[in-house]
């Protein structure tokens, strides 16, 4: 097959666009031609991308939109189509985890802050249901489209101390592998679902967690990375080539994968 990782002209639609990992998305696929529509909550950051994307070769268009907003979403859809008049790929990239929801080295289960917990379950996992819910129309009509859910590594080995993190992130691993089956079924084998399950990546999610305020590792740190075979935290780019081949054609009988990327962690043992 000639140019098969190619996605020039595709119009690939990033939530979570203005975070760390989000923003290395975007200027990826802009650098490869796509039409990237990039969503986020922060205004003069998302531009301020756009304008970016634009400048490295794609036809960018940033949308204020909150994932959890329905409203939000319906409005990003309908400019997404005007614009467009078809979405080919979706990277629900939004979501993360939050202070409140992080149970401390001295505290137990049962001092879990019980409403930053159902924040993060809605961020990660309704986070990723509702554009899901929205954007797949347009697919459903141009009979085929790639959905990319960016699960955790914490959906495939719980972690300490993040337990609704991970159990919202096991409910997108859940969810990519249902609606695999729903869509290809009932609508046919144009369609793809999967999941990326990056490792430990540095972000501002997870920042206090791994370093402390002089940039030294913390204690958590220095167990993750004696763990990882490869001994360091991955780099944004170094998602970029599996999340290409799941929005080509290159592959095209994939669906239903979570795919790890954490420089070996998970298949390490002693």
């Amino acid at each position: 097959m000639k140019n098969l990782f190619c996605v020039k002209d595709r119009v690939v639609a990033i939530t979570g666009a203005t975070g760390v990992l989000g923003r290395s998305m975007v200027l990826h696929f802009a650098e490869q031609g796509a039409r990237v529509v990039l969503m986020g909550r922060k205004a003069e950051t998302g531009l301020a991308l756009q304008r970016e994307a634009a400048a490295a070769g794609g036809d960018a268009l940033f949308v204020a939109a909150d994932v959890l907003n329905k409203e939000d979403i319906e409005r990003a859809y309908s400019e997404i189509m005007e614009r467009y008049g078809r979405i080919d790929v979706l990277i629900n990239g939004a979501g993360g985890n939050m202070p409140g929801a992080t149970i401390a080295p001295d505290k137990t289960i049962f001092d879990l802050d019980m409403k930053a917990f159902r924040d993060v379950v809605d961020l990660n996992l309704f986070g990723t249901v509702l554009p899901t819910m929205a954007f797949a129309r347009a697919m459903v009509a141009a009979r085929g489209g790639s959905i990319i859910n960016i699960a955790s590594e914490s959906a495939i080995r719980p972690l300490s101390r993040v337990a609704g993190y991970g159990v919202a992130k096991a409910a997108v691993v859940n969810f990519t592998k249902y609606l695999c089956g729903e869509l290809a079924l009932k609508y046919g084998d144009g369609f793809r679902v999967n999941a990326i399950a990056p490792g430990f990546f540095l972000t501002e999610q997870n920042r206090a967690l791994l370093t402390n305020p002089d940039g030294s590792l913390t204690p958590r740190s220095e167990a993750i990375l004696g763990h990882t075979p490869f001994r360091r935290f991955g780099e944004p780019e170094e998602l970029l080539g599996t999340l290409q081949w799941l929005a080509s054609d290159a592959s095209r009988f994939v669906s239903g994968t979570v795919t790890v990327i954490d420089g070996g962690f998970d298949a390490f043992s002693i």
